[in-house]
């Protein structure tokens, strides 16, 4: 795996080349200490003299950097921004307001898309189009259009080459992964390499737009009688993997605040509904809008909340949800050794977890926040201690929980930017009981059993097939225990040259006893020559155990 992984690396060299630049003039040689390969921390270390790092944290350099390298490596980080379990608060909060806004592809290039993937020219699809972008994100920009029946729409065409570059930086990734779990022990126990698969998979499905066009109509059709929500109409007979026309919302975005408060509605029902908006999806459909920035949500007359920019989306399973479920009922109840257990079923767990101290840790956790009204419960900051405790246990959490956390932390954000009175934790309360009765309703408690009894009935079926599969094995002898040698090496290198030395040792004496030809002076040459290889290897032997420190001095 190591020389493959060297090879694609050495295919991508120009690439890495301007990585490794940016990497270096934003200070972030020092993220490679434990890196073995010298050429590449050499390039790393070679443009740290251009000082853009002074006074500006590690955490905003990662960001910076991340930027400047563009669209992979901006989707990296907001990808990586719901891993706090991983990468803790600061650094994640700095990913976390990872924007794309590049310069624009020209309207030509825009157009060319357009034609090639719906096969008309842009004149006969639309009756106007507007050449200057509304706005240009690393995947896609987005122009102003009118269909011949006279509705405004906005046409999103993904960039020209972004594919490619994806693909180019992902095989880098993936490379650059294989060999930190390879040879930095530090990094190995955070599975860079699941992380970069499961980043690539989500990317990919960010880049063909088809996804983003199927999870808008499934969001339309969870708030299709919802008359507080507004998902916008699109037009299927005009989208394809690399075009989304849809209805443009007439609205104020929710960065602009000024706009926002001049525009006489009430935003405090505008933030209630859009923090209600993000509840349902979570607890009743298991299928959220994954990026509750200001910027996706729209104030339309009415205080109805348009939603825009499907792109980034979380699912959660069944079995998660059980899981989740039962994780509230023991914050709700202060059973910190249901809270604990969740934990531990929940994330994965180092086979030295302090179990105790994770229950003693949980217990402060929600003494903390036990008695006090749920109006003055802040859940970002109850989440984000709630995670940096599992992080101090070194316990990974599943990429769906802690995408989950992170939007709601996030939500609560950008309730708070719209109205400060907003309490989330207040609003989470009616879904907190709503789940509590459901997980004990009949349908919910007999579908938990059949699951269960399928569970032991696979069990029990697959057993006796793998016990006489086992025995069958041990007697015809093919049995075989798989041993991670990992540091054996050396040790086997050592034995190796002792034998040799000793062979040569002996080999040298007889020749010399029996004074074997040729002879000079009487002493047998090829005795002579043996004791001196011999004596050289054995000085490398010595040398060699007396650095790994296993010889150890007396007085």
């Amino acid at each position: 795996m190591k020389i493959d992984a060297l090879a694609r690396l050495e295919r991508y060299a120009k690439r890495i080349a301007e990585i490794a630049a940016v990497l270096g003039r934003y200070g972030l040689a020092d993220l490679f200490g434990g890196f073995k390969y010298s050429w590449l921390q050499d390039r790393l270390k070679s443009a740290d003299g251009q000082s853009l790092t002074e006074g500006v944290t590690q955490a905003a350099r990662v960001r910076m950097a991340l930027t400047e390298l563009g669209t992979t490596f901006i989707k990296l980080g907001q990808m990586l921004s719901t891993r706090a379990d991983l990468l803790g608060p600061e650094l994640t909060g700095e990913l976390s307001q990872l924007q794309s806004s590049v310069p624009p592809d020209p309207s030509s290039v825009a157009r060319a898309t357009i034609e090639s993937e719906l096969g008309q020219p842009v004149d006969q699809l639309f009756a106007s189009f507007d050449d200057t972008p509304l706005a240009a994100a690393s995947v896609a920009q987005v122009h102003a259009a009118r269909l011949h029946t006279g509705q405004s729409v906005v046409v999103k065409v993904r960039r020209c080459g972004v594919v490619d570059q994806a693909a180019t930086d992902v095989e880098i990734l993936q490379a650059l992964a294989e060999l930190l779990e390879k040879n930095s022990p530090a990094l190995r126990s955070y599975q860079p390499l699941a992380l970069v698969r499961q980043f690539r998979r989500s990317l990919l499905r960010e880049l063909d737009l088809t996804y983003e066009r199927q999870n808008q109509e499934e969001f339309a059709r969870n708030f299709a009688t919802d008359p507080t929500v507004c998902i916008p109409e699109l037009y299927g007979e005009l989208c394809s993997h690399q075009v989304i026309t849809m209805e443009r919302l007439d609205g104020i975005s929710g960065t602009d605040i000024e706009a926002l408060k001049q525009s006489g509605e009430d935003l405090g029902e505008f933030a209630h509904r859009g923090a209600n908006m993000y509840l349902e999806m979570i607890f009743r459909d298991g299928f959220y809008h994954a990026d509750p920035h200001p910027g996706n949500l729209m104030l339309l007359p009415g205080n109805i909340v348009g939603v825009i920019d499907c792109g980034m989306v979380g699912r959660i399973d069944e079995d998660l949800r059980d899981e989740v479920e039962a994780l509230l009922l023991g914050i709700v109840e202060n059973d910190s050794e249901l809270v604990s257990e969740q934990v531990l079923r929940l994330g994965a767990v180092p086979h030295d977890c302090a179990r105790e101290k994770l229950r003693t840790d949980l217990q402060e956790f929600m003494a903390d926040y036990t008695g006090h009204p749920l109006n003055d419960i802040h859940v970002g900051a109850a989440l984000t201690s709630l995670v940096e405790i599992i992080r101090s246990h070194q316990i990974m959490l599943p990429p769906a929980l802690a995408g989950l956390l992170k939007t709601l932390i996030v939500l609560e954000g950008t309730s708070r930017r719209f109205s400060p009175d907003v309490s989330l934790a207040g609003l989470m309360q009616p879904y907190c009981t709503r789940l509590m009765l459901r997980r004990f309703s009949p349908g919910r408690v007999a579908r938990r059993a059949r699951r269960t009894f399928r569970g032991w009935d696979r069990l029990f079926n697959s057993l006796p097939r793998d016990i006489t599969d086992l025995l069958a094995r041990f007697r015809d002898g093919s049995f075989t225990v798989h041993l991670d040698h990992r540091h054996l090496d050396p040790i086997i290198n050592r034995l190796v040259l002792g034998i040799l030395t000793a062979a040569i040792f002996l080999g040298s004496s007889e020749l010399w006893s029996r004074q074997a030809a040729p002879l000079f002076y009487g002493v047998s040459v090829f005795g002579a020559l043996g004791y001196a290889v011999s004596l050289f290897l054995g000085w490398r032997l010595l040398r060699a155990i007396r650095k790994s420190g296993n010889i150890q001095s007396k007085d």
